[in-house]
């Protein structure tokens, strides 16, 4: 079954081998994918992140392939349009985000409109079996495809 519209949000610091999984998820259920990214304030407080522009770069290139399909938007707070647009279907995230979809469709139902299909995607790992990580990559402990370096 195709979802209408999806969503899909993150920071998406040093774009890596689960932003795409996560990201291909959601092309493959939903006709349309409305990506939310963190901007420098809000995502800044998971520390040292690239900033926004670059951040929402890299998603522009590796989108491009999937036409127009998609909406690419900054995020200020943690859920966006999703507590609010009843035209959102489904929600792709990844274990670590899972209590914030659970959270939106908290919020949801407390507005009256109908909860969020939630699909969960597991880890993509890197070669030491540990999951690829933006902080991993910032730390220098592997690249974006999962490679140990050092």
């Amino acid at each position: 079954m195709k979802y209408e519209i999806v969503a899909v949000g993150g920071t998406f610091d040093h774009f890596h081998k689960g932003h795409e999984k996560l990201l291909n998820k959601a092309f493959e259920i939903g006709n349309y994918i409305m990506v939310g990214v963190t901007s420098n304030e809000f995502g800044g407080r998971k520390g040292n992140i690239e900033p926004c522009s670059k951040r929402m770069s890299e998603l522009e290139q590796f989108l491009h392939r999937f036409d127009s399909r998609y909406t690419l938007k900054r995020l200020e707070e943690p859920y966006g349009p999703t507590i609010d647009d009843p035209q959102i279907d489904a929600i792709v995230v990844s274990r670590e985000t899972e209590p914030v979809a659970n959270k939106i469709n908290e919020i949801r139902q407390k507005k009256g409109i109908k909860p969020l299909k939630i699909f969960v995607i597991g880890w993509v790992l890197a070669e030491d079996g540990k999951p690829i990580s933006s902080t991993r990559i910032r730390n220098g402990e592997i690249d974006r495809n999962g490679k140990v370096l050092g």
